[in-house]
């Protein structure tokens, strides 16, 4: 009978990032929604950096696994991933179930539909420039008390980016937009996460409409240019609009061969949590047992992102939805080589966190309890109308 993974305790997590532990894995095999064999779909991108065309619009790559070299392709992101992560801690937060320092831009007085962007939601985390221009009582968030120690953060003293964004810690984070540009603070990701197709085929993708009332591709339109809804039938014919630009008539069968899809022997997601990457980080005059603490409570968080993201599920987007083989459990990987299994449930990892809080906070570590909200400029406020505007002009034109 195989022995059940060990629950992971915050002592154990204490002694692995105290130099015992070189990383946290979770590998776990997923399959189609579907079943075996059924298709998916990965992300798409345009043409390579070369310029040139290629057989798919897929990122693949011949990856060596298991001492065999398999065609593989790309169907999460290191990116996209990190972001899932982000939104799965988000929620967890509005649901109240864990503590965590949150910066957010509240836009909901002029434009309800955003509402409040936070940090875990900003492209470039607590150094996007949603919050440079944003203010913080009156104030230039970057000019701003806060604002200037989250700038100053850096590797080697990242106490105001543990008290106010620890997920930058996490999920990495880099300066490059602030007053020193390229050669601004750089933190690197400690956690990545990655989900691939192993052993995949190209597809086929067909598409076409039928049109019900079988309009005829020869009718031609007078449409007007900033108004395509008052359209007009040309009884003389000479008009150059046709019935598709408007929407109507059929679509004649077209197959893709580039974007059609895949099936692969299946899918593989790891994560990966260095340990080495969070004993790299210092807090500038902190004692070893504070800086410890503050370790612990990175480790526990990138722990509960893993956790929240599998249990989120694994529907990356429209026809890509996938299912694990079977249960997983989080590996610690030892200094030395060794690994040692251990299960992870969510609420295990929530009450691994609030513990790890709670001890840093034992220890004299500040973290900010209540949502740090800012303000947009008047001039992002500005920008955003104005981008509405040109949206709905074009959309008017096209």
């Amino acid at each position: 009978m195989t022995a059940q993974p060990s629950s992971l305790s915050l002592d154990l997590l204490r002694k692995a990032l105290q130099g015992q532990g070189a990383a946290f894995r979770f590998r776990t095999r997923l399959q189609p929604a579907g079943g075996p064999g059924d298709k998916v779909f990965p992300p798409t991108y345009s043409e390579g950096q070369d310029g040139k065309k290629h057989d798919t619009r897929y990122a693949t790559e011949v990856r060596v696994v298991d001492g065999e070299r398999k065609q593989s392709v790309l169907l999460d992101s290191v990116a996209s991933q990190a972001n899932r992560m982000e939104l799965a801690l988000l929620k967890a937060w509005r649901r109240g179930d864990i503590p965590l320092p949150v910066i957010a831009v509240d836009f909901g007085e002029e434009f309800p539909e955003l509402g409040t962007l936070s940090t875990l939601e900003t492209p470039h985390r607590v150094y996007d420039a949603i919050l440079r221009d944003a203010t913080h009582n009156g104030v230039a968030f970057r000019a701003s008390t806060i604002g200037r120690r989250l700038t100053d953060a850096s590797p080697s003293d990242a106490r105001a980016m543990l008290e106010f964004c620890p997920t930058a810690l996490i999920f990495g984070a880099w300066d490059s937009t602030g007053p020193r540009g390229g050669a601004g603070h750089k933190f690197q990701r400690a956690l990545v996460s990655e989900v691939i197709g192993i052993g995949f085929e190209a597809g086929t993708k067909v598409g076409s409409r039928i049109d019900p009332l079988q309009i005829s591709a020869g009718v031609r339109l007078k449409i007007p240019k900033h108004d395509s809804d008052n359209w007009s039938v040309d009884e003389s014919g000479k008009a150059k609009g046709r019935p598709s630009e408007v929407n109507h008539s059929n679509i004649a069968p077209t197959r893709d061969e580039e974007s059609g899809g895949v099936t692969f022997e299946y899918a593989l997601h790891t994560a990966v949590l260095s340990l080495p990457a969070l004993r790299r980080l210092s807090f500038g005059a902190w004692e070893t047992a504070k800086s410890d603490a503050g370790r612990l409570v990175l480790a526990a968080l990138g722990l509960l992102s893993t956790a929240l993201q599998r249990h989120a599920g694994y529907d990356f987007r429209s026809r890509c939805t996938l299912v694990p083989e079977a249960a997983a459990s989080i590996e610690l990987v030892g200094s030395d080589g060794s690994v040692q299994a251990f299960s992870l449930s969510v609420a295990d990892a929530v009450a691994l966190f609030k513990e790890a809080v709670k001890d840093a906070r034992k220890a004299g570590i500040v973290l900010q309890d209540e949502e740090l909200r800012l303000a947009p400029m008047p001039k992002l406020l500005q920008l955003i109308r104005a981008s509405q505007e040109e949206l709905r002009t074009r959309g008017a034109e096209d």
